[in-house]
């Protein structure tokens, strides 16, 4: 029987992934398909003692799994966590680079320390992470990293203007890492799903009433991090370097590319339509 992760763990021999954001959500949703197909996982989270919570569940079922906190913000301390996980299984084949947090309202009534902290996560963090793999990566049989962003990085909404921004400068990142390192049999994706059930609005920060509106879109999905989850790493398992996720949204991407003109007109009428649902 075959699962979203087959492809991955027949072209990854070794199985052995490193997630970031693993203790919820989208991190621990692709932990448990990689578990469940007999991956080795490291995990982290800044979350400790969530993380702790999540590593005695796969315990308890068998899993091997690794659980260390740490924050994407410190690269000293990723890079160490990285070269020990690399040390102990003998390389990492897939990483997923799930930790992110969210800032909502009037680009006016943000502060300049609002703005570094949501970059220092959710770009900077990418990059510490990928910058220690990438380096073991090269110098070995290459592998898989998957960095998460969002649909917020094409549809740009109001009142959201740094988390769009973060979330655009992963994806301008992960393009330019497909570029310098597929001559290494590094594949880079980056994923950019659209709303889907997960604890974002639990961390996130700024004005309460887009914060509120953003939680009733995330409740109303009708999409689970699970189901996330299993088309990205299936998608990954395809060899592809983008995931859009629900298909809806992968017609706004196209937009945004080819008539984004047109597309930023149209982009208050989506929004609208989709708080009337």
């Amino acid at each position: 029987m075959t699962s979203a992760a087959t492809n991955l763990s027949q072209r990854l021999a070794g199985r052995r992934a490193f997630i970031t954001g693993a203790a919820s959500g989208l991190g621990l949703a692709c932990a448990e398909i990689l578990a469940r197909e007999g991956w080795h996982l490291v995990l982290t989270d800044v979350d400790a003692s969530r993380l702790d919570l999540v590593a005695s569940s796969f315990a308890r079922d068998g899993a091997r799994v690794a659980a260390i906190a740490c924050d994407v913000r410190d690269a000293a301390a990723m890079a160490q966590l990285v070269d020990s996980a690399v040390a102990t299984l003998g390389g990492i084949d897939l990483a997923i680079n799930c930790a992110g947090v969210a800032l909502a309202g009037a680009f006016h009534n943000s502060s300049a320390e609002e703005w570094q902290w949501i970059f220092d996560i959710n770009m900077h963090g990418v990059a510490n992470s990928c910058r220690p793999l990438i380096r073991h990566m090269a110098r070995g049989k290459g592998g898989v990293i998957i960095n998460i962003a969002s649909i917020a990085a094409v549809t740009t909404s109001a009142s959201m203007s740094a988390y769009n921004a973060s979330k655009a400068a992963v994806v301008a990142f992960s393009e330019s890492l497909m570029q310098e390192y597929t001559d290494y049999g590094v594949q880079v994706m980056v994923a950019m799903p659209g709303f889907f059930r997960t604890r974002l609005i639990e961390s996130a920060r700024g004005d309460e009433k887009t914060l509120q509106a953003a939680g009733r879109l995330i409740e109303d999905s009708g999409v689970s991090a699970e189901e996330v989850a299993e088309q990205m790493l299936a998608a990954a398992g395809r060899g592809n370097g983008y995931f859009i996720y629900p298909r809806p949204y992968r017609t706004y991407w196209r937009l945004k590319r080819l008539m984004p003109q047109y597309f930023q007109k149209l982009l208050p009428r989506l929004v609208r339509s989709r708080k009337k649902r």
